[in-house]
């Protein structure tokens, strides 16, 4: 770890070598999906690379740590499939029921156009670490822990943000719920 840290190559390959398959393992026990696997295994090498000088011996051993940063990653992974299927269903559930009001179709670019501008002023009255949180995780998709990994951000922080975040673009919304 002492040698990843110092960004020596020869160490990440060795470490590679041995922890490889351990963590490959662990990952496909979450995602259940070899590309996935895959993905994630390049993703927490990069951060390992990346975030050597964070690790203390006193804490484990490093597979150990490795192993947590790799379920970690992995579980994010999971869940941001899930939430994009359950907005997908919500989705097209919506256009479902669309179609049967062909008065509201007329209106809807208008409409859309609107709400876009309208969430968009909502956006630029946030503070600038809250909107980055937001438009990080929601507009480019990354998890809490990668949203850390970005803006070198304690993982509390950036949850903490995020709420923040969210709770004034819901205040904002809410005397718009009943006409949309």
């Amino acid at each position: 770890m002492r040698d990843i840290s110092r960004q020596r190559h020869d160490a990440l390959t060795e470490l590679y070598g041995r922890h490889a398959q351990r963590l490959r393992a662990t990952i496909d026990g979450v995602v259940h999906e070899e590309a996935e696997t895959e993905d994630i295994l390049q993703e927490i090498l990069l951060q390992i690379w990346k975030e050597a000088n964070r690790y203390s011996p006193t804490a484990g051993k490093p597979l150990g740590w490795m192993v947590t940063i790799a379920r970690r990653r992995a579980i994010d992974r999971l869940r941001r499939r899930q939430a994009y299927s359950r907005a997908r269903e919500r989705y097209e559930k919506g256009l479902g029921e669309q179609r049967f009001n062909p008065r509201r179709e007329a209106y809807d670019p208008f409409i859309l156009n609107d709400l876009r501008h309208f969430l968009e002023r909502c956006m630029q009255a946030l503070p600038r670490l809250q909107r980055e949180a937001v438009e990080l995780a929601f507009f480019k998709g990354l998890s809490h822990s990668e949203i850390a990994t970005e803006t070198n951000a304690p993982l509390g922080t950036v949850k903490t943000r995020l709420e923040l975040g969210l709770q004034k673009l819901s205040h904002a919304l809410r005397p718009l719920r009943h006409k949309v």
